[in-house]
């Protein structure tokens, strides 16, 4: 048996941003793929919500801070190599902004891409700032 030294998620590969899954706590359903600098991950633990990075808002983005669509961290988990994050999760709603319960709604086949869910929600009842 080794002894290791596990210290968390190393943020010095990937310039500093590590993919992090949301995982339902309940069902194992995959909801989303996002990305976590360490400030995000600390706020995480902090707080016990899920915070990503934002690339396209270059900030901190607390997952349901506009649509009410929260993410409660049950536990976290850290892959072999530190560089991707498994967070199951409470899902409150939806995960998906296209109003459907996890991102992954588009199943692909030999037939092509296909969606394989039911839009629970219309995106402009979430963000109606968008509908212009």
């Amino acid at each position: 048996m080794t002894s290791e030294t596990i210290t968390g998620p190393d943020f010095s590969c990937s310039n500093g941003l590590l993919p992090a899954i949301a995982q339902d706590v309940e069902t194992n359903e995959v909801l989303m793929l996002a990305y976590m600098n360490e400030e995000a991950y600390q706020e995480t633990l902090r707080s016990g919500q899920a915070v990503y990075w934002s690339r396209s808002r270059n900030r901190l983005w607390k997952k349901g801070e506009e649509s009410g669509h929260l993410q409660t961290v049950e536990s976290i988990a850290i892959d072999c190599d530190a560089d991707t994050i498994l967070l199951k999760v409470r899902q409150q709603g939806v995960a998906c902004h296209e109003g459907y319960r996890s991102c992954f709604f588009r199943q692909v086949s030999n037939d092509g891409v296909k969606i394989h869910a039911t839009r629970l929600v219309d995106p402009k009842t979430i963000y109606p700032s968008t509908n212009d």
